[in-house]
């Protein structure tokens, strides 16, 4: 009775143990799976952004585009960018005509100071954005293949040493004028839109390539009639910062 008992589980116990055979390389791929897709899960999760530089700490290190900058983090305006190390684009402003960041951003200016009078002036400002370049033209060379058949024939009056050409109003720039200055166009090139109706007044617009970083300068139209001191302070603006940066 036992030999027979034990005769009729062979064949069942043989065949549980080929089941279990053929499962084995299963198990281990899923294993193998699990563990890789726990790996990349853990790679790939959002972390949480570590704590922003005080505004009133010492310039950073930041590159974008692979081009090097050394930036006061009280010009920066957004906090999330307000770290050293490589960005993708970083957003500044600055005080006019101090080139100096907002007390507002930093530490409060004492009252009566020239810092605190410039800040409740919101005009007296420029605006700065460093971004990696798209590999698109240059700004030179937008202007030569892209702006120029936009553009009417007729020269307009314009601030003294500046060319002034007013984009055709049936274009997508429909009430902007380019300037420029002949002897030195890649330095001084601007997009400008014109005073609007009510309160909202012309904006220009510079931008230059410097590496693999585009930037582009935000200022009051207004500010065209000092437009030399203008182009030397931006120049000086940016030297600035590249100047730190390799030190």
């Amino acid at each position: 009775m036992s030999s027979y008992a034990v005769g009729s589980r062979s064949p069942r116990h043989a065949r549980k143990m080929a089941r279990s055979l053929l499962m084995l390389p299963i198990l281990i791929f899923l294993g193998v799976g699990m563990l890789a897709a726990s790996y990349i899960g853990y790679v790939l999760w959002p972390r949480w952004p570590g704590p922003a530089v005080a505004p009133n700490a010492p310039p950073l290190p930041i590159t974008v585009g692979g081009t090097a900058f050394n930036i006061p983090p009280a010009a920066i305006r957004r906090t999330v960018q307000r770290k050293p190390g490589t960005q993708q684009r970083v957003d500044l402003v600055f005080i006019w005509p101090s080139l100096t960041p907002p007390a507002s951003n930093a530490e409060a200016a004492p009252t009566g100071s020239a810092a605190s009078e410039e800040v409740e002036h919101p005009l007296a400002r420029i605006f700065v954005t460093i971004a990696a370049s798209d590999g698109g033209p240059s700004p030179l060379d937008r202007m030569q293949t892209i702006y120029r058949r936009y553009l009417a024939p007729e020269t307009m009056s314009a601030p003294d040493g500046l060319i002034m050409l007013a984009f055709k109003n049936d274009t997508p720039y429909k009430g902007e004028d380019m300037l420029y200055t002949p002897d030195m166009i890649e330095r001084f090139l601007l997009r400008c839109t014109r005073d609007g109706m009510g309160p909202t007044p012309g904006t220009c617009l510079h931008e230059r390539r410097l590496g693999g970083a585009d930037i582009t300068v935000r200022f009051p139209r207004v500010w065209l009639e000092d437009w030399s001191s203008v182009a030397y302070s931006i120049d000086r603006l940016i030297s600035r910062m590249q100047q730190h940066a390799q030190q």
